[in-house]
């Protein structure tokens, strides 16, 4: 999908807010409200949007801790790891990756003793692990435009 100027300003408004009305994102954005609909449409039908959603604190929730786990997986046990992960209530991420390790995992918890029952469960479907606590998130751009700058 070809985008242009105002497609770029109605994902950069959504991006900071998925809530907004049409009509107040069509304010925003200098445009008729149908005309915002039938774009966000569009956006939604290539792809681009492919979602909405809304950030959890986890903190707020008692998930005071959090760690990125690199695992190792021996003897082909990746159809057990798939459906352990997608059923572990702490998981926030995994990714399948090449390099030192197979897989990344993305783990909150609300204690040691979490990420150490969650690294024995991973150990007994045949793999190792590297765990890393995180200390703090350094921010990152998330803007829209971003994609759209040169390098």
């Amino acid at each position: 999908m070809k985008m242009d100027d105002t497609d770029i300003k109605i994902l950069k408004e959504l991006q900071q807010d998925s809530r907004l009305s049409i009509r107040e994102l069509s304010k925003r954005v200098n445009l008729s409200p149908p005309s915002v609909t039938e774009r966000i449409r569009k956006l939604e039908d290539s792809g681009i949007i492919e979602g909405y959603t809304i950030k959890i604190n986890e903190t707020a929730l008692g998930l005071n801790l959090q760690c990125i786990i690199q695992i190792d997986l021996k003897n082909s046990e990746f159809e057990k790891f798939k459906n352990f992960i997608y059923n572990h209530p702490r998981v926030n991420f995994c990714y399948r990756i090449a390099g030192h390790s197979c897989i990344l995992v993305k783990l909150s918890a609300k204690s040691i003793l979490e990420i150490e029952e969650f690294v024995d469960s991973v150990a007994s479907l045949n793999a190792t692990t590297s765990t890393y606590i995180i200390f703090s998130q350094i921010p990152t751009n998330k803007s829209i435009e971003k994609f759209f700058q040169s390098t």
